[in-house]
């Protein structure tokens, strides 16, 4: 398995919980649980992208 291959399985791994976390965040009563929630939703996405990025061969981190 390439490294391009490594990479672009983690990012959708990383993509799938950010996904997952954004559902449990609609479903969260909560009002602070569901801004955790959403929060660790979006650095995830983030983490997916740049993970992406480094896959394709791009050397400059996302900002």
């Amino acid at each position: 398995m390439s490294a391009v291959d490594e990479s672009g399985g983690r990012a959708r791994q990383l993509r799938e919980k950010a996904q997952e976390l954004r559902q449990a965040a609609e479903r969260a009563d909560d009002p602070e649980q569901r801004r955790r929630l959403q929060e660790k939703a979006d650095r995830l996405q983030q983490q997916s992208e740049q993970v992406s990025g480094m896959g394709s061969g791009d050397i400059y981190p996302l900002e």
